[in-house]
């Protein structure tokens, strides 16, 4: 991929060559991201990194998600800032990965069927957008809201856990909103990449590997309270 400067990062969509590269150069960028993501998970792991470094790798990683890759998204300093944005969060996921392996006795399991689901998800998905051709652009307004809603919840939730408050219903409320929007993201996201919505390939990567990670680790909780065994 050429990513000198802006021109060849962000690519007129008014052709349906120009689509296809967009489309191509970002499947491309989100799997190389999704392998670099799941090596950085492993190598925490390894590390037996607790959740405090964990949680503060996902905050960095936000931080950056949202005050770095847009400035940075229209140059080559744009993909230096994706794989710091997808390392930082798979670093931040293995606590988590351990956690369920070390207090499940299924916990393998657990986690291969949110992978496996996730995966089958996403491909089902991307593959109805694409085939379908159809404009999902009428999602925005309500996706948007409705991730800001489960978002600010899911903080609401996490510092009152710090204070020894956990209201487990709503937890799973959110991870189930969280999965239905995800789902959403990933229609509306490769729906703006095939109608010429979105010519930034950089922003369309992480745009789809955030959905990703998000189903992913929603997924991971329902099934870890519907499955998990002690």
């Amino acid at each position: 991929m050429q990513t000198t400067d802006a021109r060849t990062v962000s690519v007129s969509a008014t052709s349906p060559l120009a689509t296809h590269k967009v489309l191509r150069n970002t499947y491309l960028l989100l799997s190389m991201t999704l392998i670099f993501s799941a090596v950085m998970a492993g190598v925490s792991m390894a590390l037996g990194v607790p959740r405090g470094v964990g949680l503060i790798c996902s905050l960095v990683a936000l931080g950056l998600l949202w005050f770095v890759v847009p400035r940075t998204a229209d140059s080559a300093n744009g993909l230096i800032s994706v794989f710091a944005v997808t390392g930082l969060l798979g670093f931040g996921l293995g606590p988590v990965l351990n956690a369920y392996l070390s207090g499940f006795a299924n916990g393998g399991q657990i986690i291969m069927l949110a992978m496996g689901g996730t995966g089958v998800t996403f491909v089902g998905l991307s593959a109805y957008a694409l085939r379908s051709q159809r404009d999902f652009s009428f999602m925005r307004q309500a996706l948007v809201a409705g991730v800001l809603i489960a978002f600010v919840a899911a903080m609401g939730l996490l510092v009152a856990s710090m204070f020894g408050f956990y209201f487990q219903p709503l937890a799973l409320a959110i991870s189930a909103a969280f999965v239905v929007l995800m789902c959403g993201m990933i229609l509306y996201q490769t729906s703006e990449i095939i109608n010429g919505g979105e010519t930034n390939y950089i922003l369309a990567t992480i745009g789809l590997y955030v959905a990703i990670y998000n189903l992913f680790t929603s997924l991971l909780h329902l099934l870890g309270f519907g499955m998990g065994e002690d």
